[in-house]
């Protein structure tokens, strides 16, 4: 179990949810509803698991290279995390299907597709270049354990990028 594999298959799952929304009639709002329920747990477990375990590790990395690229990383990712969930906040706040409601899911879906392909691309990639896969399989653990810890979902907290890496560094 390797957390680069984990990540990398929520983010499918994520891809794939959002190609669900777009496939929904817009007037069917109970199913838009369920699936966003869903979907919107999951980006927001997903987040909070990756601020708890994955960010700390790679600023961990940076350390070791002496390389301060992490740091940045780190910092645009808790600002993604945090633009995806003012999406999610504001699309709670409408009703679902109204274009309010859609402008919050997109808002949401922009974030994530640039926070995953920025991660996916850097902080992943370095990861499996530089971290064995023992510690690979025992962050990847920890992730699948909080996820399903939380199924049922976490609170909605934006998080100061510079003081997340200087309380996690």
């Amino acid at each position: 179990m390797d957390i680069c594999e984990l990540i990398l298959s929520d983010h499918h799952e994520q891809r794939r949810m959002f190609a669900m929304l777009d496939d929904v009639a817009k007037d069917d709002t109970h199913a838009l509803g369920a699936l966003w329920k869903r979907l919107s747990t999951m980006l927001e477990v997903h987040a909070q698991g990756e601020e708890e375990i994955f960010y700390p590790e790679l600023l961990k990395l940076g350390e070791r290279l002496h390389d301060h690229a992490e740091i940045e990383e780190t910092e645009d990712a808790i600002g993604d995390h945090n633009d995806i969930r003012d999406g999610i906040l504001a699309s709670q706040a409408a009703e679902v299907g109204s274009d309010a409601w859609w402008k919050g899911v997109n808002d949401a879906r922009e974030a994530n597709d640039e926070h995953m392909g920025e991660e996916e691309h850097e902080g992943l990639k370095e990861f499996r270049e530089h971290v064995d896969l023992e510690t690979r399989h025992r962050i990847g653990v920890a992730f699948a354990a909080y996820e399903a810890e939380h199924v049922d979902g976490v609170p909605i907290v934006d998080k100061d990028p510079e003081e997340y890496v200087k309380e996690n560094s």
